[in-house]
């Protein structure tokens, strides 16, 4: 059992790095433009580091090389490894806005690195850094406890404090962020924990289980920092399915009413999707607002109690309120566009006999969903043989 939780571990180890690293690259641009997601990054980014120079493979590498090189690259592991946990400290502090926390956070990280740096300086010659099964700690017992105490500290406050933030924060993005964090740094902190066990009173029954932890840690670190990218993939994944649905009904309309837009349609449905006019995360929005216009406009061209009447037909059908409101509408602007098409005059202030739902003109705001919802529906009943009356 225990060599089945070692090899797992240590078979994990090069997709955990992997992640990690892929993880940082693509959060860099965004989160180094962002204080509050900075430190997160650099977080992440050490651990990769960190983890990068334990492999298996490159321990064994640096082992070939003489106890020179071997010494350096665990040395610069440890230092690595303690600035990532200072880094976990600001970026805690960061999140909850402490700024006695961030200072500690500093301050703490450089007397932890000055400290391994004079003991290392201070211990026999020696090679890597390790802890045997049996022996001694090399350089020194005291060595290890201040690295092992860096560790522990850090990641005791940034459990305890992505818990209690990531229960108060209105933000599910920010709330499934901090508990990954935090729970990937909760297997970090057990890693060092069984440490801290082996130097103290020499107990070894957890180290099999150390590889297996330290790379979980590492799979939920890097899907901590990658929650905001998928929550922007999905919105992005959902603008499209919204705009693709809403583009006939738009071009139909647009067409009739072309002063609306700010573009003029394109050809084909798929080029506003792969080239949009107006930058992406606008695109629905622009649909949104450039229909609701063109369906006021239209309205002047409804005939009296025309809505009424498309209302008593598609009602009493079992049809939910909203979608027989939106079949109803969609029935009165095929005949209002071919109206304005022909050339009728309009009737103004029968616009105001048109049933649209309030919107806000801020394109975050959750009335631009519901409204988007509800022309989704008009644009499915437009689409529809049916809304043709004879």
């Amino acid at each position: 059992m225990a060599t089945d939780l070692t090899d797992l571990g240590n078979w994990l180890a090069v997709p955990g790095v992997v992640c990690l690293w892929a993880a940082v690259l693509l959060r860099a641009p965004g989160a180094l433009r962002s204080p509050q997601q900075r430190g997160l990054w650099l977080a992440v980014a050490t651990a990769a580091a960190a983890m990068t120079l334990n492999l298996p493979d490159v321990v064994a590498y640096a082992m070939s090389r003489g106890p020179g090189y071997a010494h350096t690259i665990g040395l610069v592991r440890n230092l690595i490894g303690v600035l990532s946990a200072g880094a976990v400290l600001y970026f805690v502090a960061a999140t909850t806005r402490g700024r006695k926390l961030q200072l500690t956070a500093c301050v703490a990280t450089v007397a932890w690195l000055t400290t391994l740096v004079a003991l290392d300086a201070a211990a026999p010659d020696h090679g890597t850094h390790t802890m045997p099964p049996v022996g001694d700690p090399v350089p020194s017992l005291a060595y290890w406890l201040v690295l092992i105490s860096a560790h522990v500290v850090a990641n005791i406050v940034c459990v305890a404090l992505c818990w209690r933030y990531s229960r108060r924060t209105e933000s599910r993005g920010l709330a499934a962020g901090l508990r990954l964090f935090g729970l990937g740094t909760a297997l970090a902190g057990l890693f060092w924990l069984a440490y801290l066990l082996k130097a103290l009173f020499g107990s070894t029954w957890a180290m099999p289980a150390l590889p297996l932890l330290m790379n979980l840690h590492g799979l939920l670190r890097a899907a901590a920092i990658l929650v905001p990218t998928l929550f922007t993939l999905r919105r992005t994944c959902a603008d499209i399915a919204t705009t693709w649905r809403l583009w006939p009904l738009w071009r139909d309309l647009v067409e009739a009413v072309p002063h609306v837009a700010l573009n003029k349609p394109r050809a084909w449905r798929v080029m506003e999707l792969l080239w949009p006019p107006v930058p992406r995360n606008l695109l629905v929005y622009r649909k949104v607002i450039e229909t609701r216009d063109a369906i006021l406009i239209l309205g002047e061209y409804v005939a009296p109690g025309a809505m009424e009447e498309a209302r008593g037909q598609v009602t009493g059908r079992g049809v939910p309120e909203q979608r027989a409101t939106a079949a109803a509408l969609a029935r009165v602007l095929k005949e209002a566009r071919q109206a304005k098409l022909d050339g009728a005059p309009g009737q103004p202030g029968e616009a105001a006999a048109l049933e649209l739902p309030a919107i806000h003109t801020s394109q975050e705001g959750g009335d631009l969903a519901d409204e988007a919802r509800f022309l989704v529906d008009v644009a499915q009943a437009y689409a529809a043989p049916a809304t043709t009356r004879k």
